[in-house]
This record gives structure tokens, C-alpha cells and sequence, in this order.
């Protein structure tokens, strides 16, 4: 195989499995807890050290990995500001919803995400009951955090296929 066949062989690998975790890390973002916009992110990360090696990399294409990056960042910050800002809407103190968080961050870590997705917002509900004592406040608080989740889910995934476009650019034109 003539060295050139070769180089444009590794290069469709390259992209192919590039692609193939974008769209995984897109997809997972529909889990909860599944750091799906970091996959995405590291995914352009390989591609673009790759590219580099291979001194491929002008400057519009640090400049679009620069911008995957600011929207990997953004992207994670956003979706806790979506979900505190509809429970806040609600006037539940920030104790509570920090109670919230660490435990679906500590039960993700220690047992499974998916356990971490349920403890959560049973964590929300829990804090307001002890701090309301009236199970149906507590619950509409806790209504709010999963209508932020939601939003915040499509915040993420409208983010991710931001990402997707912009690698697309980046490798085929």
C-alpha cells in the first residue's frame, strides 16, 4: 500500500472514531450524571493532537477547538445554573439545594449515576420537608428542580450538537 493510501486510511480512522464518540458523548447526555459534553470535548482533544503531530492544524482550527472548549465549560456550568435558578424561583435556600447536589455527586460516586439521578431530587424533597414540615410544598419544590433538570437537559444537548457542527467544520472542510 502506497504510503499516501496509508495516511488517507489512518485519517478516515481517525475522524471515524472522533465521530463515533461525538456522537456518543451527544447521546449520553440524554443520562443523567454521564459527563457527556467532557467525553465530547476530549474526543476533539485527541483529534486535535493528532492533527497537530501531523502539522494539520492552522489557526481556524485551533480557533474552533478553542470554541469547543468554551462551550464544554459553559455548558457544564450551565446546567446546575438552570436547575438552581428553578428551584430559587421557588425560594428554596441555597442549603437545600446544595444538600441536593452533594447527594446525587456523592451516591453517583459511590454507588451508581443512575442511583445518583433518584437521590437528587429525593435530596431536594427530604431537606424541605424537614426544613417545612408540609410534604406538598416540599414536593412542588421538588417538581421545579425536575423541570429545571429537563431544561437543563436540552440546554446540554443543544450544546452538544453546537460541538458536533463545529468539529464537522473542523475536519471536513
Amino acid at each position: 500500500m502506497p504510503p499516501s493510501d496509508f495516511n488517507l486510511l489512518l485519517q478516515a480512522l481517525v475522524e471515524s472514531f472522533t465521530l463515533f464518540v461525538l456522537i456518543v458523548g451527544l447521546f449520553g447526555l440524554l443520562i443523567p450524571v454521564f459527563p457527556g459534553l467532557t467525553v465530547m470535548w476530549a474526543a476533539t482533544l485527541v483529534y486535535a493532537l493528532v492533527e497537530a503531530a501531523n502539522n494539520k492544524m492552522g489557526w481556524i482550527d485551533w480557533a474552533l477547538f478553542v470554541l469547543i472548549t468554551l462551550m464544554m465549560i459553559g455548558g457544564n456550568i450551565v446546567d446546575n445554573i438552570i436547575i438552581a435558578q428553578h428551584v430559587r424561583e421557588k425560594q428554596v435556600p441555597w442549603s437545600s439545594i446544595v444538600f441536593s447536589f452533594v447527594a446525587g455527586l456523592v451516591t453517583s460516586l459511590f454507588l451508581t449515576p443512575l442511583v445518583g439521578i433518584v437521590a437528587s431530587p429525593l435530596g431536594l424533597y427530604f431537606a424541605e420537608l424537614y426544613r417545612l414540615r408540609n410534604s406538598k410544598i416540599a414536593f412542588g419544590n421538588t417538581m421545579a428542580w425536575m423541570r429545571g433538570w429537563g431544561w437543563s437537559v436540552a440546554a446540554r444537548f443543544g450544546i452538544g450538537l453546537m460541538m458536533l457542527v463545529f468539529w464537522i467544520l473542523w475536519a471536513w472542510l
